[in-house]
């Protein structure tokens, strides 16, 4: 299904669906900022002294990927990556919804370094785009290196086929939304254990840069790695992962940044030059 056409047409039907079901909610204060209005993306820099990195960083997140201009660097290699089950709880962070690992849930290997799986929560539509085309949800996997540097593996989606790592968390996102439109709103929901063993998946071909967090304060000197294939959940796992986000953080992307000189990186594994030697 075409992001821009039956998806985006389908992910809206899906935000209309959950403010209409969210109306009887409770709002919550919490978040500095919002994705629209005066606390939205154009206004991040001047909301908080924190934040100024928003408005005045030249190497940000989210970019447009574009792929005549992506250079091919074999030397890249595929990512390592090991993960295995760990306990975990279900988050609503008011900007968007993460599962948290409360154990050792994995590693990836950047340049001979381990960062260790720390999170990972969604955006709904896509944060990054490829040729302009923006999907309906990005995955973020947030890791961190013994030292404090961070590197996230990203993961888009189109609408189509359920996603199974997703459908073990279809009962607690479910439990979540409902704690969501309680008084207390937000309590985590401990999860059990996780497989994290199919987020492993498709390590072979994928865009890396030096960018930013994509949400305040915009911090730098982030590793991006962006799954060169794009894979699927149906269009009720996209709700689940909307539906406890109150109105103004349900479409919570933050737009394309510029390059700004910037070079996206590319491995495929056994790719060959073709043409004008872009993928």
């Amino acid at each position: 299904m075409d992001a821009r056409g039956g998806d985006a047409s389908a992910i809206a039907l899906l935000l209309c669906a959950c403010f209409l079901t969210a109306l009887a909610c409770d709002s919550t204060d919490g978040a500095k900022f919002a994705y629209s209005g005066p606390l939205g993306p154009d206004h991040w820099g001047g909301l908080d002294p924190n934040f100024t990195r928003c408005a005045m960083g030249t190497y940000q997140s989210p970019v447009d990927i574009k792929t005549s201009d992506v250079v091919y660097n074999p030397m890249l290699g595929p990512l390592h990556r090991e993960y295995t089950a760990a306990n975990a709880t279900l988050v609503d962070n008011i900007f968007n919804i993460a599962l948290r690992c409360e154990d050792a849930a994995g590693t990836v290997q950047i340049d001979g370094v381990k960062y260790k799986l720390d999170n990972i929560h969604w955006h709904s539509p896509s944060e990054h785009t490829i040729n302009g085309e923006r999907f309906a949800v990005e995955q973020h996997m947030v890791h961190f290196s013994d030292d404090g540097n961070i590197s996230v593996v990203s993961i888009l989606y189109r609408l189509g086929r359920p996603d199974p790592f997703l459908m073990q968390l279809q009962d607690k996102l479910s439990e979540l939304y409902v704690e969501a439109c309680r008084a207390e709103k937000g309590a985590p929901i401990p999860t059990g254990v996780v497989n994290m063993w199919q987020l492993r998946r498709y390590a072979n071909m994928y865009y890396r840069y030096v960018g930013s967090l994509t949400t305040p304060p915009c911090t730098e000197n982030i590793i991006w790695n962006i799954h060169g294939r794009v894979r699927e959940m149906a269009l009720g796992q996209a709700a689940a992962l909307i539906a406890p986000l109150e109105e103004g953080y349900r479409r919570n992307n933050r737009p394309t940044q510029p390059l700004n000189g910037r070079t996206v990186q590319f491995y495929r594994r056994f790719w060959k030059k073709k043409g004008s030697g872009k993928p």
